[in-house]
């Protein structure tokens, strides 16, 4: 896959967009440490439908806040063995979706995890990076300041909001 557009430089956490997870907006950390991406999900259950695969779970876009969840469905790539910083391995669900960022997007790779005690709902890792961003981490916020609590809030209306 060729990319043609040149890289975006970042800081160390930003607002994000997963489009096809109806997720209009989700801060992240970005971790050049970590390999694969993760996404605080809870009430996973996987299921096939047409012999497809898919896995259901809700999200909380915002953090420190339970009170907005986002109903989410998704194709169900893997089911991996990821070890966190901590040395401790967790089986996690892997789905494919689409990350957008400043008006880019591409696919992405997510694995499903809770993140309640975390202070970031998702983070950024290496993989869905490569080739397409530079991390600063004297920087912050370089796509856009939002304040999540407003968004949600003017958005509550689209429909997979609980």
């Amino acid at each position: 896959m060729k990319i043609n557009e040149p890289k975006m430089i970042i800081g160390w956490r930003e607002w994000l967009t997963l489009p096809d997870l109806c997720v209009p907006a989700i801060k992240a950390k970005v971790d050049t440490g970590a390999r694969t991406s993760a996404l605080h999900a809870f009430d996973v259950k996987p299921f096939e439908q047409n012999g497809v695969r898919f896995v259901s779970f809700n999200v909380h876009p915002l953090q420190r806040n339970d009170t907005v969840v986002i109903s989410c469905t998704a194709p169900l790539i893997d089911r991996r063995k990821v070890t966190s910083s901590g040395g401790q391995s967790q089986r996690r669900y892997v789905i494919a979706t689409t990350l957008q960022i400043a008006g880019r997007s591409w696919p992405i790779e997510l694995t499903l995890t809770n993140r309640d005690q975390m202070k970031f709902r998702m983070l950024l890792g290496r993989n869905a990076m490569s080739r397409r961003l530079i991390v600063d981490p004297h920087l912050s916020m370089q796509a856009g300041k939002r304040h999540g609590a407003e968004f949600y809030g003017e958005h509550r209306e689209k429909g997979n909001m609980k």
